[in-house]
């Protein structure tokens, strides 16, 4: 359970779905079987827009706006809170995970499935346990499939694959996701854009974690595939209600207890590269003011950005509208 877990909440810290969606694509990975959740999702109604998760930091002369996102949305978590389009045009520039032009890149797809191969010689179907690969093969036999079709990808790839499959049957998809529509819309108004890293560095790190964890977390999704919607219809809720600490509790911490390693990996480190460049877009003469779209799990607890600002020293608030209104804006405090 936890592990599966854990795999929803890495696509709270990792924005490269747009990328994962076209290697998909290019690879023909065949998708799982719906499941009765996946196949019996009602047609929501219209809903509010999204609580945001955004805070404002700044010093005398600068600010940024770090805003957490969820890289797989609905069309009906659209349009966003007015917090988010008032940001959007304060800011000069607007910063993504990836520079937006190595994301639209066609040659992004081949550099996905070159990291998500084996570069040992071995296959899937010889790191899977015997049960999980008899398992997996009855699970694709459904569809016509059989685990060869998966033999070139790690664990990681096709855990990835299985659960873009399941998210778009819930109507989920990444054209719809946070950072997405941001880009475009950066695009379309000609505002600069940038990035905290390279594409090349996010498939290190999706591609580093330890094999046993991938092959773990696999063969958890493979045992438990009808529990995906449901988590995934959890961090989705959490994120929408904008509820730092439900997602704190929901992300973060277990996967800090339960993946200490993984937690490093996909979030410690790349919080503390991205920390420097942040400041540097604050410190130093006016330079205009930023917006910073990043993973949702990049913003919470003690090893988040947010808190790693704030013990710098900068003026940190949280910006939601929506949070004064019910007296539930937690994490708002100010430091000076």
């Amino acid at each position: 359970m936890r592990r599966l877990k854990m795999f929803c909440l890495s696509l709270l810290a990792a924005a490269g779905l747009m990328s994962v969606a076209v290697a998909v694509e290019q690879a023909k990975v065949p998708a799982t079987p719906a499941t009765p959740a996946a196949a019996a999702a009602p047609v929501a109604a219209a809903k509010a827009p999204p609580v945001p998760l955004l805070w404002k930091v700044s010093d005398r002369d600068n600010a940024v706006y770090l805003l957490g996102s969820f890289h797989l949305l609905k069309p009906e978590d659209y349009p966003l809170s007015q917090d988010v389009d008032q940001a959007f045009q304060a800011s000069d520039k607007v910063v993504f995970e990836i520079p937006p032009e190595q994301m639209l890149d066609p040659a992004t797809g081949q550099k996905f499935l070159a990291a998500a191969s084996f570069a040992d010689g071995r296959t899937l179907s010889q790191v899977l346990p015997a049960a999980t690969r008899e398992k997996f093969n009855r699970i694709l036999a459904q569809r016509g499939a059989s685990v060869a079709q998966f033999d070139a990808y790690e664990p990681w790839f096709v855990n990835l694959s299985l659960m873009i499959g399941i998210s778009q049957q819930m109507g989920f998809s990444a054209d719809s996701g946070l950072d997405q529509r941001l880009m475009q819309q950066a695009m379309a108004s000609k505002k600069p854009t940038g990035g905290l890293e390279s594409i090349d560095t996010q498939l290190q790190v999706l591609d580093g974690s330890p094999m046993t964890e991938q092959v773990a977390s696999l063969k958890e999704f493979i045992d438990k595939p009808t529990e995906m919607p449901g988590m995934l219809n959890d961090l989705h809720g959490a994120w929408r209600a904008g509820d730092v600490a439900r997602l704190d509790t929901l992300a973060r911490e277990e996967m800090k207890d339960k993946t200490p390693e993984t937690y490093r990996m996909v979030n410690v480190e790349r919080n503390d590269a991205w920390v420097p460049q942040i400041q540097e877009m604050l410190d130093g003469v006016k330079k205009g003011d930023t917006l910073v779209v990043v993973g949702a799990l990049h913003l919470l607890g003690s090893d988040g950005v947010i808190e790693k600002l704030r013990a710098k020293g900068y003026t940190v608030e949280r910006v939601c509208s929506a949070c004064a209104a019910t007296g539930a804006a937690a994490g708002t405090a100010e430091t000076k």
